[in-house]
């Protein structure tokens, strides 16, 4: 079916380079633009995939800290250097991984279709946008 189904390796991390990963998706994703006040304030648009779809590469870990505020199902991961979150554990899938789009290295992302998330109102957000399907296994 082209590449809205077709699944590579994107591979991306932080600004300074010491956090590094892959991880493998389709080549067109739904990116989601958040308007809670962690998202907002960093300017996060991403796109959420089951966790084992991850794999964070060398010694990454060791320059990873992580923030959490208000239910702390969240887990913002960023670089303890440069600060950049290319990935975290979104509340909305816990079992999930979500990634900056904007921080996958160029050339494996097709298409990105960004649709709002009303992080401001968290739960009916969580209802109506069945973004919990995101770590769903496909059928």
């Amino acid at each position: 079916m082209g590449s809205e189904t077709e699944r590579v390796v994107h591979r991306g991390g932080c600004h300074c380079r010491r956090v590094r990963w892959e991880v493998e998706a389709p080549s067109s994703v739904v990116a989601w633009q958040c308007n809670c006040s962690d998202c907002s304030m960093r300017g996060n648009t991403h796109f959420i995939l089951p966790s084992s779809n991850f794999r964070l590469l060398g010694d990454s870990h060791q320059f990873l800290t992580t923030y959490t505020f208000g239910t702390h199902t969240a887990k913002h991961i960023f670089c303890k250097v440069c600060g950049i979150t290319s990935f975290y554990i979104p509340r909305s899938n816990p079992d999930g991984i979500a990634i900056t789009y904007r921080c996958v290295d160029p050339g494996t992302l097709a298409h990105i279709e960004i649709k709002l998330y009303d992080g401001k109102n968290w739960e009916s957000s969580y209802i109506s946008t069945e973004i919990a399907s995101c770590t769903k296994p496909e059928t």
